[in-house]
């Protein structure tokens, strides 16, 4: 045999995939990434000023729609160096995901920090009927994003081992997860740590328009909700027809006793994840209670518990998920002796912090970049002279946000983090879909599903390394191709699908007044 064999072919497909990988590896970390923003709007604003750029359209002054003349305003001169260093520290105290990411964390890293939600994926998954054993894993791994991390390092290998304990191919249960962990990743029947995150940062970006407005924690609730079960006939539809058929049989060993041992519930669990159970749905009474006076102090000054303006029942809704989380995690810690005292509970919290680190790293810097973004007037004057084109053409709501979710879905490809993303694309998208007329909560909607569809195909998404290593257990031969070439059909379903259902749901909105968006929201700004 040739000591010199012929190199091996790599197909379109995988050079495709390869490219995607090599620009994608060269961006530098979102922190930089950031901090580089900052400094060319700094150096643009200067020119722009210099050049005396500016645009005219019709922007919300004193709550009245009127035309006007917006000119770009520098950053290198005497009152832009003081502008950057007096507010640097008031640019990320206002940042507005930061308190909301930070409080609703305080719950959910509670419950994960006790052991509560792995005790639960792993009663679910137990208690599943064969036939059904797909479409839980799918629904579990979509509402797993609740708890941030979770699915990814408990769903994802646990749904690998039941597919196995089923008789049927580990890679398959490994896919169907991940398909719902990921590529469902916006998509819940309850509010999760997403929700305040990207409207935080969406009423950041609302305020280069109108900062009067108030865009809702829960504006995507009502989509979001029909979308889990979208997302969960399409991921079990192309798990069983399209990705399982096309897996040769596995023949791999059995698990081993560690392996074996994470399906295990324990009888403490049980218990646990029972009085957990009685304790969210006491609170939940409780809240359902204190709603129904109509003197309410949940109710807004008109006596309502939807509508505008926001009633404490909404502006609250963060601290309340938090609630919802923490006292059933408590509940369970003691039972199950996770939490002895509270000092353990109160460490829990603390740990839960520190696992946010990164955020506030990112959050310092991309808190700069909006704001610099506003003081220049560079965004106001983008949002208007978009916004004044897109008048133009005239290709109307639907196409316009078909195009959008597409862009999203191909942005995701190349940077991994859906809020870092939205940190560039809101102050952008946001402002000029407002100037015709379409609310904060849709173009936010929009990007979410063109954002979620493409996690399971990218190399950037932070855990495809881990999914890789997962993958690894059950063929030794797995590596980014693998991953990439499974979970494509589940990308392109979802793309599809979720974009077909956001098309019938414009339809609707336009044609028969309904259904809006969310709580509190409908598709058009101002809202009625």
């Amino acid at each position: 045999m040739s000591n010199h064999e012929a190199p091996k072919k790599v197909s379109a497909y995988n050079r495709w995939l390869n490219g995607i990988e090599a620009v994608g590896n060269k961006l530098p970390h979102p922190i930089a990434l950031f901090a580089i923003f900052c400094l060319f709007i700094i150096a643009v604003s200067a020119i722009c000023a210099a050049l005396g750029v500016s645009a005219t359209g019709n922007l919300i002054s004193n709550g009245e729609m009127k035309e006007t003349t917006v000119t770009a305003v520098s950053l290198l001169t005497k009152d832009g160096m003081a502008y950057i260093f007096s507010h640097a520290v008031s640019n990320f105290t206002s940042y507005a995901p930061l308190g909301m990411v930070l409080v609703a964390m305080l719950g959910v890293g509670v419950a994960e920090q006790s052991g509560m939600i792995n005790a639960l994926l792993k009663q679910t998954v137990k208690a599943t009927p064969k036939s059904l054993i797909t479409p839980v894993v799918v629904f579990l791994g979509v509402m797993s994003n609740i708890a941030s991390d979770a699915g990814y390092v408990v769903l994802i290998p646990l749904g690998a081992m039941v597919f196995r304990a089923y008789g049927r191919h580990p890679m398959a249960g490994l896919a169907a997860a991940f398909a719902g962990v990921s590529g469902g990743f916006s998509a819940n029947l309850l509010v999760g740590t997403t929700d305040p995150l990207l409207a935080g940062i969406t009423q950041t970006a609302v305020s280069i328009v109108d900062s009067s407005y108030e865009v809702a924690v829960m504006g995507n609730f009502y989509f979001m909700f029909v979308s889990t079960f979208l997302i969960t006939a399409v991921g079990t539809f192309v798990t069983d027809k399209i990705v399982e058929p096309r897996l040769e049989s596995f023949n791999g060993e059995l698990l081993g006793e560690e392996d074996a041992s994470l399906t295990i519930i324990t009888e403490d669990e049980r218990r646990g994840l029972r009085r957990a159970g009685i304790t969210a749905l006491i609170f939940v009474v409780v809240i359902i209670a204190c709603c129904i006076p109509a003197n309410s102090f949940f109710r807004n000054v008109d006596g309502k518990l939807l509508g505008r303006p926001a009633s404490p029942l909404i502006e609250g809704i963060v601290l309340l998920i938090a609630l919802l989380f923490f006292l059933p995690a408590v509940a369970f810690g003691k039972t199950v002796g996770t939490f002895k005292d509270h000092r353990e509970v109160c460490n829990a919290m603390s740990k839960s912090m520190s696992t946010m680190g990164s955020f506030l790293a990112l959050a310092f810097v991309s808190a700069q970049f909006i704001k610099y973004f506003e003081y220049t007037k560079l965004g106001t004057i983008i949002a208007l002279n978009g916004a004044n084109f897109l008048e133009s053409i005239n290709i109307g709501l639907i196409p316009l946000m078909v195009i959008f979710v597409l862009f999203s879905a191909f942005m995701n490809l190349f940077m991994g983090s859906a809020s870092a993303k939205w940190n560039i694309l809101a102050p952008v998208f946001v402002p000029m879909f407002m100037l015709l007329n379409f609310s904060p909560e849709l173009s936010q909607l929009a990007y979410r599903i063109g954002d979620s569809c493409t996690n399971v195909i990218t190399p950037l998404m932070t855990y495809f390394a881990v999914i890789v290593v997962f993958a690894q257990r059950y063929d030794r031969k797995a590596g980014i191709g693998t991953i990439t070439a499974t979970m494509l059909p589940y990308s392109i379903a979802f793309l599809i699908f979720w974009t077909i259902l956001l098309i019938v749901w414009l339809f609707a909105a336009q044609k028969f007044g309904f259904p809006p968006i969310g709580v509190d929201t409908g598709l058009f700004y101002p809202a009625v």
